[in-house]
Parts: C-alpha cells; structure tokens; sequence
C-alpha cells in the first residue's frame, strides 16, 4: 500500500480541517511549496494537494501553487478542488498537474466526467468520492446527496473508471482512525479498482489497519503536521514511481 501526503491550501497555507468544517482549519504552513520541497527531499514521489478555497467556490483558485510545486520539486502531484468543467480540468493539467480529483462535477455531471477519463485517459482522473453516511458529499463537504456511495462507484466502473479515493468526511481530520469497514467494503466490491484511502489516519498502526483491507493506496495529512506518523516513515512507504494501473 503507498502512502501519500498531503496538504490543503487555504488562502496560500497549508492547513487542516476536522471533518470537512472550514472554520475548523487549523495553520501548520504559511508555504505550501516549501512543505512540498520537505516531502520531496525526503525522498517521497507523490502528493495530494487540494485546492479547499476551490472547493468552496466552485473554482480552483490556487493553480499558481500547483504550478509552483511542479516547477521547484519532481513530485507527481493529484491536484482537486473547484474542477467543476472541462476547461478548470484542463488548466490543472496545463499547471502541472499529473492527475486531477473530480468530486461535486462528477455527481453533478456524470456524462461529463465519464467524457473526461476517455479524453484524459482513466490513468489520470481520480473519483473524489467523499462519503458522509454511505452518501456522497458535495460542495466541498458542504451538502450530502441522495446517492450512495457504492451505486456511484459501479456507475463510473461501467465507464471505464480505474481510480476512486474514498474519505469519510466523519473521520477526516480527526486522527481517530480510518473506516476501515468502509474501504473492506469498497475494494471487496471492486477489486479491479485503484483505491485510495483518505481520512482519519492517526498512526502507523492506522496504515496497518488499511493494508488488511486491500486498499492500494492511503492518503496521510494531519498525523504528519500533528506528528504522529513521521517524515522517515512516510518516506519509507514511497516508492520511487505510482501507475495505479501496475501497481
């Protein structure tokens, strides 16, 4: 299982929240790309960046730190929030973006998003499946929709999706524990599907939970910044190249 870090931009700083609620965001960063060049350094390949101010308003609004952090590391960057059209989608990748998030667009636009992993290829588009009670959350976190979460995964199979990350909103931020039952769930039904853990992660142990559920993937953010899980072993679990299709 890879483990990815992250960071979370809001008004230029890296913060966290606690189960998506922004007046909950905490500052560990006043420079997102310097923490960027941190994780590079140490040797990790890969970084979850999210756009949260983009998420609020319906477009990205920090593509400039995106493009900053590919210009001054070599990390493979997935890059989410506020990609709510075709032309916010493309501008990610022109900003250097190896792979892109879709979450309120896909629910919302579903043709649209099945058009987009055909035209970009499924390699590089991510379902940011967010999930509040077995349904999926919009508008960065903000509204819970009628769909549950397992139905919208089989939907977006049958049109050639090969990537889905899956947070617990209810988790996220809270480092007590992933829904290790959700992601069992998850891959048991899909086990051709790339799958990304996010939210809740709180210790090694915690990864260790998440291996037992075949998960390919976790995305580890606040036990980093709080320093629960440590730089040397986030590093430790980087490999040196991500193709969720050999991985």
């Amino acid at each position: 299982m890879i483990v990815i870090p992250a960071i979370d931009l809001m008004d230029g700083k890296c913060v966290r929240l606690t189960k998506g609620a922004f007046d909950t965001s905490v500052i560990y960063s006043d420079d997102p790309v310097e923490m960027a060049k941190t994780f590079a350094t140490a040797g990790l390949s890969w970084l979850h960046l999210v756009d949260l101010d983009g998420a609020r308003s319906g477009s990205p609004v920090h593509l400039d730190v995106l493009a900053s952090i590919k210009s001054q590391t070599n990390l493979k960057i997935d890059f989410g929030g506020g990609l709510r059209d075709r032309s916010s989608v493309t501008r990610a990748f022109e900003h250097g973006a190896d792979l892109v998030s879709i979450g309120s667009a896909a629910i919302r636009q579903p043709a649209s998003f099945v058009d987009w992993l055909h035209e970009f290829g499924p390699d590089h588009i991510i379902l940011a499946a967010d999930v509040r009670d077995g349904f999926i959350a919009v508008s960065g976190w903000k509204e819970t929709s009628t769909r549950p979460l397992i139905d919208t995964v089989a939907e977006f199979v049958e049109g050639g999706l090969e990537v889905v990350m899956v947070t617990d909103v209810s988790r996220d931020g809270t480092l007590a524990g992933p829904a290790t039952e959700l992601y069992r769930e998850v891959k048991a039904r899909f086990p051709d599907l790339f799958v990304i853990a996010s939210g809740g992660v709180g210790s090694e142990s915690d990864l260790a939970d998440l291996r037992t559920t075949g998960c390919d993937a976790a995305i580890v953010g606040k036990a980093f910044y709080e320093g629960k899980i440590h730089l040397t072993d986030l590093a430790r679990h980087a490999p040196p190249t991500w193709n969720p299709r050999t991985c």
